[in-house]
């Protein structure tokens, strides 16, 4: 198993333990590989709950820019649901799970 493969199986397994939530492994893995070199970097692969500035570039970048939705207040709504989905209490969320989460959240996943 290869470092990519390993790092969805750990997406998977957050997806189900901490999320409640089986996971669409294909749809899974377009994710991960849609986040590129980003998954490899301890910093880059988590995401700050917690950080305004976190939240902001996740609505910007990922929500708007990549699922092509339009900018209203319903796409923070959507990451704060996410985000208590994964639990603001686990220190570690990972990009990738809460990426496919919101693109689940929005039903975006014609998008990969």
């Amino acid at each position: 198993m290869n470092k990519r493969e390993q790092l969805i199986q750990k997406y998977a397994d957050d997806l189900k333990t901490k999320c409640n939530h089986n996971p669409d492994m294909e749809l899974l893995t377009k994710v991960t590989i849609g986040c590129g070199p980003a998954i490899y970097n301890v910093d880059a692969s988590t995401v700050a709950g917690s950080d305004a500035s976190e939240i902001e570039t996740i609505r910007k970048n990922f929500l708007i820019k990549k699922l092509g939705l339009n900018d209203s207040p319903r796409l923070k709504e959507g990451i704060e649901k996410v985000l208590d989905i994964y639990g603001r209490s686990n220190r570690t969320k990972y990009r990738v799970v809460v990426y496919y989460l919101l693109t689940k959240h929005f039903g975006k996943e014609n998008v990969y």
